[in-house]
């Protein structure tokens, strides 16, 4: 592991973002250009002392998933996060079909979205990043073990996972899941992560075995949702899904129309959510 060399590389790529990159509010007058530790620490989900003792060159070796959370706080093309990789003696991630790591590009667009829910996820259900907001409404799931970050796994197999839609819309929300599952299975015969999901979720779960036998298949489109918030209650959001079509990844926006009972309710969660948000980091 080369510190000196990981220390300059993470000071400089701090020093290059402006707050606005990352959805932060610049604030005070700052004395140096680019984040602070803190802010980079907050990102990451690391603590501050860890991060400083890295760019000081005197921590210790950071693991594969510090790495790429720090690869995604400090907003790395592709090429920098192998660099960085490469700095702590990893081998970088292969660039699969499916790539985990979310361009600068597309996270510069989710720091944008202060006023609703949106995150990046694969086509196969893996969420990669969330807005404040999506947090507020469905839960950190990168805060979740790596496991549990699929949607499509959780919802078949974690039983609180269907507890964020009203009862009456769940075998609808099973039935999406498993026709997109099949979808992505289906343009990607020879790659063995959509096979692997299916044959997990076959064996774990009769109702995901059933709906699987159904041969329904659907791209994941624009369509309507109803989330059950404990503390707002019903949300009727309009789901948006923009495609990258180049690293099979998804940005999906939900949105309430303007008068709606849903928009004010979403309004109230960005106020209560994104205060218990502050609360539990704190």
């Amino acid at each position: 592991m080369n510190r000196a060399e990981l220390a300059d590389f993470l000071r400089r790529a701090r020093a290059r973002l402006d707050p606005s990159d990352v959805g932060l509010t610049t604030g005070a007058r700052r004395r140096t250009p680019g984040l602070r530790r803190e802010e980079v620490a907050q990102l990451a989900g690391m603590s501050v002392d860890y991060y400083t003792r890295l760019e000081q060159a005197r921590g210790p070796r950071p693991s594969r998933q510090m790495l790429t959370a720090l690869a995604r706080a400090l907003r790395l093309t592709e090429d920098e996060r192998d660099h960085l990789f490469h700095l702590t003696g990893e081998e970088a991630p292969r660039r699969e079909a499916t790539s985990t790591h979310v361009r600068p590009g597309l996270l510069l667009v989710l720091d944008r979205l202060h006023d609703t829910p949106a995150m990046v996820a694969t086509d196969l259900g893996e969420v990669l990043a969330q807005n404040a907001l999506s947090r507020a409404l469905s839960g950190d799931v990168l805060a979740r073990p790596p496991r549990g970050r699929n949607m499509i796994r959780r919802y078949f197999l974690d039983p609180s996972a269907q507890e964020l839609f009203p009862l009456e819309d769940r075998p609808e929300r099973a039935r999406e899941q498993v026709a997109g599952l099949r979808a992505v299975a289906s343009a990607r015969p020879t790659d063995p992560e959509p096979a692997a999901l299916v044959a997990e979720l076959r064996a774990a779960s009769e109702e995901f075995a059933r709906l699987w036998d159904d041969h329904e298949v659907a791209v994941r489109r624009a369509s309507m949702k109803r989330f059950r918030h404990p503390a707002i209650g019903i949300l009727e959001l309009d789901c948006e899904v923009l495609v990258n079509s180049g690293h099979n990844q998804l940005l999906v926006i939900h949105t309430a129309r303007p008068g709606t009972e849903s928009y004010e309710r979403l309004q109230l969660l960005r106020v209560v959510g994104l205060q218990d948000l502050t609360r539990t980091g704190s």
